[in-house]
This record gives structure tokens, C-alpha cells and sequence, in this order.
């Protein structure tokens, strides 16, 4: 039986906790490899569409040795020096969110390149490929396919249902397979948006002190097509 308990919700940043599948085994591969200290690779770049697993393994990578950084929060050329000045690793997430600033670009470049003349850790991500990504330094652009480059896939249904289970995990509840598959069934099959759907699920049981049952996965789809307030 489901209790109710209102416990944090606190994701395992890890490489054994993160959900393998075909799609994304090779980034898995080498992430381990970025962070082995005896692996003579230092550059890691990680592309795929939102809730791919791509910040899983950047904050894997970093873990507590590394500073982990993302450009989907508003931060300051200053910020972004200062973070990473005395640090062993580069890690940094969310290229695509560059802003268009001539400042950040340039201090972006020249810690990519302070740190990768040195040898040090560099690992970053975003939702494209290098050769896509805009307001980046032309430079840096072209670097980043000098290391790996792996993009992460998640489109197949096993790889779905695999990640919506993780997220329960997180939440500390056991997802009924059922409704996994109604969730698949009603849902956009981009991966944030089925996350998003099961934390509406999760946030409306806990609120109603109701387990997660495929009825309550119908009543909550149905409250939302007509609007209601969740």
C-alpha cells in the first residue's frame, strides 16, 4: 500500500542510478571515462532533448569534486569566472541557453581554454549538436568536437517507461505499470513533458492522500483537459 508522506523529493546524481538504454548507453560509457582519473580523456560533450539524462550525467561527472553550472539560469560573466577559477573541472550545462552577450562568450572561451591547455576536466551539454549551437564562440564551437560527443536518444517506449520509473524512485513511490502505460498513451512523447505529467499525478495524490492508481491517472488528465486548477 501507498502511504503519504511528504518526503523531499531528492534525485541520485550517479552513474549507477542513471537509466540506461540503448539510446544513451554511449554517453553513459563515456562519462565514466571523463571521470576516471586514470583515462586520458578530458572532453565530454552531451546533446539530446530535454530530459534526455544529460544533466544526470553532468552532475554525475562533477559530483562533490566539481563545480556544475547552468546557462538556463541568468548568471553574470563574473559569476560564471568566479565559479569555476580555482576548480578542477569545467562542468557546464545548457549551451543552448547561451545569452547573446559578447562577455560571456569571450570568458566562456577562455576558461574552455585555460582548461583544456592544462588538462583539466571539461564537460558540457546542451539540446544541440556543436555545429548548431548559437551565440558561442566560433572557437569553442569547433573544440568541442575535438573530445567525445555523444547525443542521447530517449524516443523509444521502453526508454520512456524506464525514465518515468526513475522519477517515481525519486519521489519515493512505486509507479503501477498500468499507469506507466496510460501515461505513454495520453501524453506528449517528449520526455520533459512526460515527467511533467507524472509530478501533476504525484502532486494531486499527495494532496488528496490518494495512491497512484490508473483511475486517479484518468480523473487527473480529465481535470486538466477541462482546465482545472491542480
Amino acid at each position: 500500500m501507498q502511504q503519504f508522506f511528504d518526503f523531499p523529493v531528492t534525485p541520485s546524481f550517479s552513474f549507477d542510478s542513471f537509466v540506461t538504454c540503448e539510446g544513451n548507453a554511449a554517453a553513459l560509457k563515456f562519462a565514466r571515462r571523463i571521470a576516471d582519473p586514470a583515462d586520458s580523456e578530458c572532453l565530454l560533450y552531451l546533446y539530446g532533448p530535454s530530459g534526455s539524462g544529460k544533466t544526470h550525467l553532468l552532475r554525475s561527472i562533477a559530483g562533490s569534486a566539481f563545480p556544475y553550472l547552468s546557462l538556463r539560469e541568468p548568471i553574470s560573466r563574473e559569476q560564471l569566472v568566479a565559479t569555476f577559477t580555482t576548480a578542477g573541472g569545467l562542468v557546464v550545462d545548457d549551451l543552448h541557453d547561451m545569452p547573446d552577450d559578447a562577455d560571456m562568450r569571450r570568458a566562456l572561451w577562455q576558461l574552455f581554454n585555460e582548461f583544456h591547455t592544462s588538462g583539466r576536466t571539461i564537460a558540457m551539454a546542451g539540446a544541440l549538436s556543436p555545429r548548431d549551437l548559437a551565440n558561442m564562440d566560433d572557437h569553442l564551437t569547433s573544440r568541442l568536437l575535438w573530445g567525445l560527443v555523444a547525443r542521447l536518444d530517449t524516443s523509444d517506449d521502453n526508454s520512456r517507461r524506464m525514465i518515468i520509473k526513475k522519477v517515481a524512485d525519486d519521489h519515493q513511490i512505486r509507479i503501477p505499470n498500468d499507469v506507466v502505460d496510460y501515461i505513454l498513451a495520453t501524453t506528449s512523447r517528449e520526455v520533459g513533458a512526460l515527467i511533467s505529467c507524472f509530478r501533476q499525478l504525484y502532486r494531486f495524490s499527495m494532496a488528496e492522500k490518494r495512491r497512484i492508481t490508473l483511475p486517479l491517472a484518468r480523473e487527473v488528465r480529465e481535470l486538466t483537459l477541462t482546465g482545472h486548477p491542480l
